[in-house]
């Protein structure tokens, strides 16, 4: 469902994404972690195709996100960092804008948003604008926009950020009810969040694989158990 193949990102002098193979199947959840400026974020651009990899490539259930750009992107729910969205809309119009670009309509389109909204408990803000909203509230309009299609793939960078306790566990009770028919790749820097909701994890550092593997295989790699000890060892 995602592949890359010696994925590889420069900025001149800086590599960014240093020759990153992997791939993850239907069904699995993979956390994809890493210290600040490992390549996290910019591995996660790549795949949905909005920046152009150096070298290496990229594909979305079999569809080169380079050469197959649209194809890719149909199959592709994506939550990026901050999720950007359109401020001056009301949450209500923005749901809807996506749902136009997503080609969603007749009784599918009124069905998977009357899905998202209810399941992210946007009721109480449809009528706001985005910029109006907490934090907490634009992340969660940020995960309903990359659900709406009901997309194959998901690829969610920090999708708990700014949510209070209850809303991660909702969040995270919500990613293991889809995943069972999605493939999905959360970048996290809670490691908590990777006990919870992944079924393997990745680490990088300095935008290299240092580990791939499942989060108990991982903790049984340091005396303690513990996965920040693991995580600090590998990502040094």
């Amino acid at each position: 469902m995602i592949k890359t193949q010696n994925l590889t990102k420069k900025y001149q002098w800086l590599v960014a994404v240093d020759d990153l193979s992997f791939s993850a199947e239907p069904g699995e959840v993979l956390g994809f972690l890493g210290p600040n400026g490992a390549g996290k974020t910019t591995t996660m651009r790549m795949i949905a195709g909005f920046i152009t990899p150096t070298a290496g490539s990229a594909s979305i259930c079999g569809h080169d996100v380079a050469t197959a750009p649209l194809a890719a992107k149909a199959a592709l729910g994506y939550l990026p960092e901050g999720a950007p969205t359109y401020g001056e809309m009301t949450v209500h119009d923005f749901l809807d804008f996506i749902a136009d670009l997503r080609a969603l309509d007749g009784a599918h389109r009124k069905s998977r948003l009357d899905y998202v909204i209810g399941r992210l408990q946007l009721e109480p803000v449809l009528e706001q604008t985005i910029d109006t909203l907490s934090k907490g509230f634009k992340r969660r309009v940020g995960l309903a926009q990359a659900i709406v299609h009901d997309p194959k793939v998901l690829i969610l960078d920090e999708p708990t950020d700014g949510l209070d306790p209850v809303q991660k566990h909702e969040v995270r009770t919500l990613i293991g009810e889809i995943a069972k028919e999605k493939t999905i790749v959360i970048s996290t820097h809670i490691l908590e969040e990777v006990d919870a909701v992944c079924t393997r994890a990745i680490i990088i550092a300095r935008g290299k694989l240092v580990a791939d593997d499942t989060p108990e295989k991982l903790r049984a790699r340091a005396p303690s158990g513990r996965l920040d000890d693991v995580f600090r060892t590998l990502a040094a």
